[in-house]
């Protein structure tokens, strides 16, 4: 059995409810990390994907520019 302690409404302490005190902040724990050209064709090899130095160069750009906007 649970012990029950019984107290008056003047003794216990309110305090307002803080979502924050409670989650984590995602754009804390985010770290941006460029993409090299070296990972993106070693990436297209391990898919079985065609590709030129110049479309590499171009999805490079293209992918560090969205993670840093998000």
């Amino acid at each position: 059995m649970k012990r029950v302690e019984v107290v008056r409404a003047n003794e216990v302490e309110v305090t307002p409810f803080v979502l924050e005190d409670f989650t984590t902040s995602d754009s804390m724990s985010v770290v941006f990390e460029p993409v090299s050209k070296k990972e993106l064709k070693s990436l297209a090899n391990e898919l079985g994907l065609a590709y030129d130095d110049a479309q590499i160069a171009f999805s490079k750009k293209l992918i560090n520019a969205y993670i840093k906007k998000r």
